[in-house]
């Protein structure tokens, strides 16, 4: 009999071995979703923009001191990248087709320092009939899903804390 290759276990036995545990997965840093109006990243923190009617999702570590910011609006995405290409100044790029994603590269992108380039991505949620990302913070109100996101990933020296 061929000897069974870990991680699987035999029968009766169990693992303990640390290495084959779950990797952990980092939360997101606002695991709560923003609790108070203080919470919410602005304009002014992120040095980029923010759609009107965009309602804040979530935030994520980038890493090298960056982090992405979530909104979600039910505007189309044509909508979206008409919009940022007008408050950018700035054509952007399609750099998918399915689902549809856009990205607005805006300043320098230091690989030494960063690990996202700086700027706005937006992305078509409603692509092949989904109903859109789903709005996990619905006690603030707003829809149960959002067609559009918006990405936006400030310059790590104007990121919010």
């Amino acid at each position: 009999m061929q000897p069974i290759p870990r991680p699987f276990p035999r029968p009766g036995n169990t693992i303990t071995d640390s290495s084959l545990e779950e990797p952990q997965v980092q939360a997101p840093l606002d695991e709560t979703l923003a609790s108070s109006a203080s919470d919410i990243p602005t304009e002014a923190t992120l040095g980029f923009p923010i759609y009107p009617n965009a309602n804040y999702l979530r935030s994520y570590d980038a890493g090298r001191g960056q982090n992405y910011y979530l909104f979600g609006t039910n505007a189309t995405y044509e909508e979206m990248v008409n919009y940022y290409s007008i408050v950018l100044k700035e054509r952007g790029n399609r750099v998918f087709e399915a689902p549809r994603v856009h990205m607005f590269e805006v300043g320098r992108f230091r690989e030494d320092r960063m690990a996202f380039p700086p700027g706005v991505t937006i992305k078509d949620f409603s692509w092949n009939g989904s109903l859109g990302y789903a709005n996990r913070n619905r006690q603030s109100g707003g829809p149960s899903h959002y067609i559009t996101v918006i990405q936006i990933v400030p310059n790590p020296t104007t990121s919010t804390p």
